[in-house]
C-alpha cells in the first residue's frame, strides 16, 4: 500500500485542538534539534503544521505557547516559542512599513505585464512553476507545493533562493506563487520572507542555497553539486535604491459601540471572536467574507479558497450566528448590504496589511458617505508584539519575557 501523504484539513477549530495536542510533545527539544530538516512530505513528525490554523487564528498564538511551556517549560520550549513569535513580528514589521506591501503589489504587476510580453520569461516562470526546470529538489518542491498546498520552512527558503539566483526569475511572481498556492499564506509572512531571501529585509545579507547544506537537511534525498547553484550571489538592493521606508506609527482602531446596530463582517484574518464580543453588539446582519481571490491577479488555487470557506463556515457553527457567505467583489457592493439592513457600523477582525487591508481601504469612502463606521477587533496579543517591531527580529527577541509575562503566559 502506497504511504499517504499528511493531509492539512480538514479547516475547523477542532481539528486545529487535535493537531496541537498531538503535536505539543515534539514541541521542545525535539523540535529544537530537528526543525530545519525537511525529510519529505510524508515524513514531517519535527514541525507542527499548524500554520494554516494560526494564520487563520483557528488557534491563537497564545494558546500554543501556552502548550509548549506547560509541557516543556522556557528553556526547552525556547526556540518553538521563537518561531511562532516571527509570524506576530513580520505583521507587525508590515503593519509599520505599509508602502512595502505598496510596492510589492506595484511591482508584482509590473512584472505581470512583462509576463505577458515576453515569452521566453513566461516560459522559464512556467517550468519553475511546474516543476520543470531540471533541477531536482526545486522542481520536488514546486510539485509539492502545488499537489499539498504546503511546503517546510527550509525548503520555501532553499526554493525562493534558487528562484531569484539560480533561475533569475523576478522575486515578486516567486511570492506571488508561493500566495496563491500556500494554505498558509499570510501576506506579512511571505512578503517579508522573500524580501529575506533577496537581501532586502535584511539589507545586503541574501540567503544563499548551499547543495550541501540541501543534502544535510533533507537527509540525502537532494545530491547536487555546488555548480548546479549560483555561487556568486549579490542582493536586490539596486532595486530600492533609497532603503526601507521610514517606521510609522502603528494605525488606529475604532473600538466596536455597542448601541449602534451593527453588521458582522468575519474574515479568515480571526476565526475565533470572542462570544463576548459579539454578545455586547446590537446585529442587524451578518456575512462571512471570502477574501482569498484577492490574494492575486492570477488563479489562486482551489484548496486555498475551500480552506478559507471552511474555516469561516466552522467559525457561524461555533458562535451560532447567522451569516451570509459572500465574496469580496466591489466596495460598493458592501456599502449597499450594510445600508440595507440598517447598520451604522461594521464590526470584523483587525484588517492587517495585505489584500483585505487593500480591499477595506477602497470601501472605507464610500461607507464613511453613507455614515457607517468601521470598527475593529484586535488581538492582545498584537498589541504586545507590533509596537516593537521596528527593525530586525531580535529586537521583538529580546523583549519576549515581558511579552509573555504581559500575556499572562509565566
Amino acid at each position: 500500500m502506497a504511504t499517504q501523504e499528511p493531509q492539512i484539513g480538514p479547516a475547523t477549530r477542532a481539528e486545529a485542538l487535535l493537531r496541537m495536542e498531538a503535536f505539543t510533545p515534539r514541541m521542545g527539544l525535539n523540535y529544537a534539534t530537528f526543525r530545519n530538516h525537511d525529510y519529505g512530505p510524508q515524513r514531517q513528525s519535527a514541525v507542527s503544521m499548524l500554520s494554516p490554523y494560526l494564520r487563520r487564528r483557528l488557534l491563537t498564538e497564545p494558546e500554543v505557547i501556552a502548550a509548549a511551556l506547560a509541557a516543556h517549560g522556557p528553556q526547552e520550549a525556547d526556540k518553538f516559542v521563537q518561531e511562532v513569535l516571527w509570524r506576530g513580528y513580520f505583521k507587525g514589521w508590515m503593519e509599520r512599513r505599509p508602502e512595502v506591501w505598496a510596492n510589492y503589489i506595484t511591482g508584482r504587476d509590473a512584472d505581470l505585464v512583462a509576463l505577458g510580453e515576453d515569452p521566453g520569461l513566461a516560459a522559464r516562470v512556467n517550468a519553475a512553476e511546474t516543476g520543470e526546470t531540471g533541477l531536482a529538489c526545486f522542481d520536488t518542491w514546486a510539485k509539492e507545493l502545488v499537489r499539498t498546498g504546503y511546503l517546510h520552512n527550509h525548503a520555501r527558503m532553499w526554493f525562493a533562493s534558487i528562484w531569484i539566483f539560480t533561475l533569475k526569475l523576478p522575486w515578486r511572481l516567486g511570492a506571488d506563487f508561493f500566495l496563491r498556492h500556500l494554505l498558509d499564506g499570510d501576506p506579512a509572512s511571505n512578503t517579508c520572507s522573500w524580501r529575506w531571501v533577496a537581501g532586502l529585509h535584511t539589507r545586503g545579507k541574501p540567503y544563499v542555497a548551499q547543495a550541501s547544506n540541501i543534502a544535510r537537511f533533507s537527509g540525502g534525498r537532494f545530491a547536487l553539486q555546488e555548480s548546479e547553484l549560483a555561487t556568486e550571489v549579490t542582493g536586490l538592493m539596486d532595486e530600492e535604491p533609497d532603503g526601507l521606508p521610514h517606521v510609522k506609527p502603528l494605525r488606529s482602531v475604532l473600538s466596536p459601540e455597542a448601541a449602534k446596530p451593527s453588521a458582522v463582517l468575519l474574515t479568515e484574518e480571526d476565526c475565533t471572536p470572542a462570544s463576548a464580543d459579539l454578545a455586547s453588539l446590537d446585529i442587524r446582519g451578518a456575512a462571512r467574507l471570502y477574501c482569498s481571490h484577492l490574494r492575486s491577479p492570477r488563479r489562486v488555487a482551489a484548496a486555498v479558497s475551500t480552506f478559507e470557506e471552511d474555516a469561516l463556515a466552522d467559525t457561524v457553527a461555533r458562535i451560532g450566528l447567522d451569516a451570509q457567505p459572500w465574496a469580496a467583489s466591489e466596495p460598493e457592493a458592501l456599502a449597499d448590504w450594510v445600508q440595507s439592513i440598517g447598520a451604522q457600523q461594521i464590526v470584523m477582525p483587525y484588517a492587517t496589511v495585505g489584500p483585505l487591508g487593500d480591499w477595506i481601504a477602497r470601501a472605507l469612502p464610500l461607507l464613511r458617505a453613507r455614515g457607517v463606521a468601521v470598527a475593529e477587533w484586535q488581538r492582545d496579543w498584537d498589541g504586545l508584539v507590533w509596537p516593537h517591531a521596528t527593525a530586525g527580529f531580535f529586537k521583538v527577541k529580546k523583549r519576549l519575557p515581558d511579552i509573555l509575562t504581559k500575556a499572562g503566559l509565566t
